[in-house]
């Protein structure tokens, strides 16, 4: 269908919050969101967050809402972990594949007054909107999500495993997860994070948005992974505050789509606070994925390493925008932002825009970025000892990425995920390139 202009969009997709079974003590931030989604800019190639993203894509469905039926779906489809596990498919809860009840984890459905109360107090205070467009959308939208609570000096001993599983409808819907993760001071968890579909062509638009409050010392594993069939639409977010000497570690992996948009922003609140965030990206086809980071370094001896990696195939196109700002007041601060790049085919595109932005003098900050493509020698020294060119090419892409993978320190999520990619570059890997 033709593309819908830019206001009948905003304002079509807004139109499925009015038919939502909605708990009044979530009307408040919905109103703020609509408002806010209602009137700002829709983002061009002016827009400076937006440049190498084109948004038409969302432009070409009337989106319904997703219905309250569960469907059918591939019940092997999400990783085996041992872990609390709740399964939502296209946004409805599946009780038959999820974990029993947990006194750590409830809908916002379930959620108790008292329960009510710390959703109230942290959902959407940790999500800006003023950089993130669609974090108003999900507040328009909101209508029941995953809280995570841990207690003060606890610590969950397992990790709780959120799956969002993309099946196709008669007609494209919209599918707004929400996850808010409170730890309170010195609590310690793991969280898995997994977007996945089935191999038939998608019609859903997700919109994804996570909050997490990390209280003075605490400490959060998080893992999030997207894998789903490339015609799905995603933008998600990641959105952190961190508090005295709390940690924070992530990691992202995620394959592209047609239009495929994640953000973090991280946030050291106070002082101590530190934040590892390793991430890999793996477009192919004509596929389109784009990483958004921001760390906001407020306050004195904070640490931020951050390093993402990417293999462009084919004709995808990448994009990969990392900005670290140090505010007046956060002296101390140690901070490294790296970006490297593979591309496997002269017609694969990346634009990497690593950005450091200082208004202390004393700190010690670096960032970077490399684009380059398979060596030609390296390969071949591998097919003279017998390898076949594509298995040359996958032993090489997968080493690009293996330092980060061995990183990964959930066993479950580093073995599927070697696993997936085996398989990934085995299909994917046999392209022309061009020798330096």
């Amino acid at each position: 269908m033709n593309e819908l202009p830019e206001a009948t969009f905003q304002q079509q997709v807004l139109q499925l919050a009015q038919g939502q079974d909605v708990p009044d003590w979530l009307n408040s931030l919905r109103l703020a969101g609509a408002r806010e989604w209602r009137e700002a800019a829709w983002p061009g190639r002016r827009t400076e967050l937006w440049k190498y993203t084109p948004l038409a894509a969302l432009r070409k469905h009337r989106f319904q809402q997703a219905c309250g039926t569960l469907p059918v779906w591939p019940r092997d489809l999400p990783l085996q972990v041992d872990a609390i596990r709740l399964v939502f498919v296209n946004g409805v809860f599946d009780a038959a594949a999820s974990s029993p009840a947990h006194s750590a984890v409830v809908r916002f459905s379930a959620a108790d007054a008292e329960q009510q109360a710390l959703i109230a107090r942290h959902l959407g205070h940790v999500a800006t909107t003023t950089r993130h467009l669609f974090a108003s959308l999900s507040n328009a939208l909101v209508a029941d999500g995953v809280l995570v609570h841990v207690a003060k000096d606890q610590a969950l001993d397992k990790p709780v495993h959120i799956v969002h599983v993309a099946v196709p409808q008669a007609e494209p819907v919209v599918v707004n997860p929400r996850v808010l993760v409170v730890l309170e001071s010195h609590s310690q968890m793991e969280l898995i994070e997994q977007f996945v579909s089935d191999s038939q062509v998608q019609n859903s638009f997700v919109n994804s948005l996570t909050e997490i409050h990390c209280g003075a010392g605490a400490q959060l594993r998080h893992y999030r992974v997207n894998l789903e069939q490339e015609q799905l639409l995603h933008v998600g977010g990641v959105h952190v505050d961190l508090w005295r000497d709390a940690h924070y570690r992530g990691f992202t992996l995620a394959e592209g789509s047609v239009l495929k948009r994640i953000d973090y922003q991280i946030n050291h609140q106070a002082a101590g606070a530190s934040a590892v965030l390793d991430g890999i990206y793996l477009p192919r086809n004509q596929q389109l994925l784009d990483y958004h980071t921001n760390v906001e370094h407020k306050a004195p001896h904070c640490t931020t390493s951050e390093t993402f990696r990417g293999i462009v195939a084919d004709e995808a196109r990448a994009v990969f925008n990392g900005r670290i700002h140090i505010h007046p007041q956060a002296q101390k601060t140690l901070a490294e932002l790296n970006n490297r790049t593979l591309l496997t085919s002269d017609r694969a595109e990346i634009d990497t825009k690593p950005e450091l932005e200082i208004y202390a003098d004393d700190v010690k900050c670096a960032h970077g970025a490399t684009v380059s493509q398979l060596d030609t020698t390296a390969q071949f020294y591998l097919r003279s000892r017998g390898l076949s060119e594509t298995q040359a090419r996958s032993m090489l892409s997968f080493g690009f990425i293996n330092e980060l993978l061995q990183g990964i320190e959930q066993p479950a999520v580093r073995e599927h995920l070697h696993a997936h990619l085996q398989r990934l570059f085995a299909e994917s890997l046999p392209v022309t390139v061009t020798a330096p």
